[in-house]
């Protein structure tokens, strides 16, 4: 049988799939309503097998690569109980002080996706913090299945709270400038958007299609905005004129991109939502402000 190609796949499936990693349908009804595009040799297993992350294949930078220094550490849960684990990484032999960056995960835990995502934004520069907000369960369980079934049974404003931690840990640490931003996927776009409400003096924000914050929080907001939407993200984007409308009626600071055709999820590329053109241009861009904001 011949590989299955993105473009012959319909938009349907795709979106289907985001109602199935959203945990807006079970598997069950994902198999069942995927069945009825199994037409033309495809099968559900071949489409399955498509449509799941593969992380293996897709690993940028590698978990011991030597350009690199990285370590697990731990910081107190403000509200999970006990401690959350985090992914600590800088460039190898760093001397001076960096900005620094949490990188915020999606609605599963800490994959090896996002620390692979962690490990390419200190490999630019700086100094970064990846925490699992499941640490209080277990930790990413090692399926996203079964990390979003975990992550389903955390209130969602304490996980909030771990990850405002997380930003105060990373500001102290040695190798920190003190100037600590925050880049999010998903449910991590919407903590990104959050934390930017919370924090008075964070240095800069990047939510990646993640949900918007109360219209009336946006003046809170003090933190430089880069956020990236997919033009199909129909769900997520829906938030976006009142949030622009708010952001503009409060003169904040913020710079938003849709991308063209781009899927919620485009920058992951260790799915077939991945588009390689939108994810590296928006990766590129967020490096950017990065480095003019956590200077």
């Amino acid at each position: 049988m011949n590989p299955i190609r993105k473009e012959d796949i319909k938009q349907e499936v795709f979106d289907l799939y985001d109602d199935y990693a959203h945990s807006r349908i079970d598997r069950r009804d994902f198999v069942q309503k995927l069945s009825a595009y199994a037409v033309g040799g495809l099968t559900v297993s071949s489409l399955m097998s498509f449509l799941m992350p593969d992380y293996k294949g897709a690993i940028q930078i590698k978990a011991d690569d030597p350009r690199l220094t990285s370590e697990f550490v731990n910081y107190p849960s403000p509200k999970g109980g006990g401690t959350i684990k985090a992914l600590l990484s800088k460039p190898a032999g760093t001397k001076g002080k960096l900005g620094g960056i949490v990188v915020v995960h999606e609605n599963r835990g800490l994959n090896p996706h996002i620390e692979d995502v962690a490990r390419r934004a200190a490999l630019a520069g700086f100094v970064t913090l990846a925490p699992d907000a499941l640490s209080p369960l277990g930790g990413y369980p090692g399926s996203d299945d079964k990390g979003r079934e975990l992550q389903s049974k955390r209130n969602r404003d304490e996980m909030l709270e771990d990850f405002i931690a997380a930003a105060d840990y990373l500001k102290t640490n040695p190798n920190c400038n003190g100037k600590v931003g925050v880049v999010g996927f998903c449910f991590g776009g919407w903590i990104s958007n959050m934390m930017a409400v919370r924090i008075p003096d964070l240095a800069a924000a990047v939510p990646f299609y993640g949900g918007q914050p109360p219209v009336d929080d946006v003046p809170k907001i003090k933190a430089p905005l880069l956020l990236h939407y997919g033009e199909l993200d129909k769900g997520v984007n829906a938030g976006w004129p009142a949030y622009e409308a708010a952001l503009k009626e409060n003169k904040k600071d913020y710079t938003a991109y849709i991308y063209p055709n781009a899927n919620h999820g485009f920058h992951n590329d260790t799915t077939p939502r991945y588009d390689k053109a939108a994810a590296e241009l928006a990766w590129q861009r967020t490096i950017d402000f990065f480095k003019s904001k956590l200077a």
